[in-house]
Parts: structure tokens; C-alpha cells; sequence
């Protein structure tokens, strides 16, 4: 009787190590992430290959950049549809899209009003070897805009960081740093063909009312964009720039 009372404790004890050897090894599993990954950005760094396909060559990035960069599948897209000559990308952030139009031979006008993003984006174009085709512009798209000069004017504003998509109809109101409608008409201040990039959940009827800021009318192309067969956002092409008329 003695010994059977004895030996159950050192069971208890036998099971209690192994349980706490299994809590290690998940909790080992789960450091996945380089360091300075906060839990906000977790889930855009396991598609950072997405982002920048040569992202282990030095890509740099801030945790706005994480979520606000134009995945490079997409990006791609925007540099194929451009046709050409000198793109002016209005909101650069990290480089995302300017890296693609530069790709493609195009001379690019870079603007970020904030320093540490075109650094970032300067540093971005060196690992792609582009660099030398951007002139990377610290300041104020509005202030800027009128003395501007380019072919296609390329507009991806910030969309309000990722609560965007927990809005069912998003209005072009909600753009940053102003609504839809004051951004476009900055654009056309430079030239009519203009790219717009826009969340998924976008109002389409506002966005179509766009082009009817212009006498007469713009031309106006509506594409959906896919990653991995997942819709990320809505692309509008005016101008020249809709259903591949740019001649430049």
C-alpha cells in the first residue's frame, strides 16, 4: 500500500515536465518575425514578398509603409499601364510604385512631405538599381502641384491606415491628407492622364464622378486588383491613361 502511494506523485511530476516541454516548443514556433516587427505590421510582413519581391537584399520600411505599400504585382500593373514618359508619383511613401515606373524607363518625380519616407524610398530604389532614374522631392503635393510637369500624374494617397476595411462603402472624403475630389483636381493641375489607386471597398459611383470634372469629361477605366487571388483595390485610369490610349 505504501509503495503505490509513493509512486503516484512522481507520475504527477512526469506529466507536469512534459506538458511544460510542449508549451516551449509552441511558444518557440511562434517567434517568427525579424525584430522590430510590431504585432500591429505582423501580418504584412509574412507577405513582404509580396510588397518587394527583393525584400533580404536591404528594403527598408516604417510601420506606416508595411501597410500602405502598393503590393509589387500590383504596382507592376500600374508601371504597364503608364505608357511612358515622366510619371509624377504624388505620395511616394517607401517606393513601392515609383521602384516599378523607373522599371520600366520612365523618368520619375518622387514626392513624400515626410524626410524619413524618402529616405527610405531612396534606399529602396538602389537595391532595384533605379535610383538614378527618380528625383526624390521632400514637400507638400499641393503646394507643389502647379509648378509640376509629367505625362501621367500617379495618385496613392493614404487610406486611413488598415480600419479602412471595416468601412462597407468607403468615401473619397476619407482620403488623407485631403478628400478624393481636392487630390484629383491637384492632378489635373499637371496633366488629364491620371492613375488613381484605391481601397477595395471604394465608392465606384464617386469615384466615376471624377472624371466629370473635366470639360468635356474624362475617359474613365475601372480595374479590380488581385494578389494571390485575394482583391486588394480598386485602380482608376483617366484620360489618356483608360483602356490603353496614352500616346506619348
Amino acid at each position: 500500500m505504501e509503495s503505490e502511494l509513493s509512486n503516484k506523485p512522481t507520475r504527477r511530476r512526469s506529466k507536469k515536465r512534459k506538458l511544460s516541454k510542449r508549451r516551449l516548443k509552441i511558444k518557440g514556433r511562434k517567434r517568427t518575425t525579424e525584430k522590430g516587427i510590431s504585432p500591429l505590421v505582423e501580418k504584412y510582413w509574412l507577405q513582404r514578398y509580396n510588397l518587394f519581391s527583393s525584400y533580404d537584399d536591404g528594403i527598408k520600411m516604417d510601420e506606416e509603409g508595411w501597410f500602405s505599400v502598393t503590393p509589387e504585382e500590383i504596382a507592376i500593373r500600374h508601371a504597364e499601364r503608364s505608357g511612358g514618359g515622366c510619371v509624377i508619383d504624388c505620395f511616394s511613401g517607401v517606393g513601392g510604385n515609383t521602384i516599378q515606373f523607373a522599371k520600366m524607363c520612365h523618368h520619375v518625380v518622387a514626392i513624400d512631405i515626410d524626410p524619413h519616407k524618402v529616405e527610405l524610398a531612396f534606399n529602396n530604389a538602389k537595391i532595384y538599381g533605379v535610383a538614378d532614374y527618380i528625383d526624390f522631392i521632400i514637400g507638400d503635393f499641393f503646394q507643389l502641384a502647379s509648378s509640376l510637369k509629367g505625362d501621367i500624374a500617379f495618385l496613392a494617397p493614404p487610406w486611413g491606415g488598415p480600419a479602412y476595411k471595416t468601412i462597407p462603402n468607403f468615401s473619397l472624403d476619407l482620403l488623407k491628407p485631403k478628400d478624393g475630389y481636392s487630390l484629383f483636381q491637384a492632378a489635373q493641375a499637371i496633366t488629364p492622364n491620371i492613375i488613381m489607386f484605391l481601397p477595395r471597398n471604394v465608392d465606384l459611383r464617386q469615384v466615376e464622378e471624377l472624371s466629370w470634372l473635366s470639360s468635356p469629361p474624362l475617359n474613365i477605366e475601372i480595374e479590380e486588383n488581385y494578389v494571390q487571388n485575394h482583391l486588394k483595390g480598386i485602380t482608376a485610369y483617366f484620360g489618356g491613361t483608360a483602356f490603353g490610349k496614352l500616346d506619348l
